[in-house]
């Protein structure tokens, strides 16, 4: 099923799965492993990441965090995502590859801002570090929290160029 977003412009990636709906219930749970050092959540939530990606994860090659600028990483000492995408791989049983994406630049907090101001802000902030790593890969970028997917549409627009790049070189 596409939702309204998608169909009215297809993202540059082929699906999105969620573990649970971000909302009142979640919130608190999400914020306090992202800003509170609640790490010991990143495997939980792991699990329940494993199990709502079903049968598809078994068809890809690798996982992907979505990486935080050097600045960010620096102050909360932790990638949540990366956390999240080494336990799904884990029980998986497939390779993360945490540095093949890299946020070549520093963005404010997505929070409280518009889809076009979250485009916006995170429009250039990608690059790939290898793009032969990513050649003829289906991959699954792990994130923490998808709102209105304009960073992990980022991320997959930046990895998607970097392979065709590379295939056409």
């Amino acid at each position: 099923m596409l939702c309204g977003a998608c169909l009215t412009q297809a993202p540059h990636y082929a699906s999105a799965r969620a573990a649970m709906l971000y909302d009142d219930a979640s919130r608190k749970l999400i914020l306090g492993f992202k800003h509170g050092d609640r790490t010991y959540a990143a495997r939980a939530l792991a699990v329940w990441m494993h199990r709502a990606a079903g049968d598809f994860i078994a068809q890809v090659d690798a996982l992907v965090p979505v990486p935080l600028h050097r600045w960010r990483l620096f102050s909360r000492r932790y990638n949540q995502s990366a956390l999240l995408a080494q336990h799904v791989g884990e029980l998986a049983g497939k390779p993360v590859l945490p540095d093949i994406l890299r946020r070549i630049r520093a963005t404010p907090s997505q929070g409280h801002r518009k889809r076009k101001e979250r485009q916006e802000n995170v429009r250039g902030a990608f690059a790939v570090s290898n793009p032969a790593a990513v050649e003829g890969k289906t991959l699954v970028l792990i994130d923490d929290v998808l709102t209105t997917g304009a960073t992990v549409e980022e991320c997959a627009r930046v990895l998607l160029k970097a392979a065709q790049n590379r295939f056409m070189s």
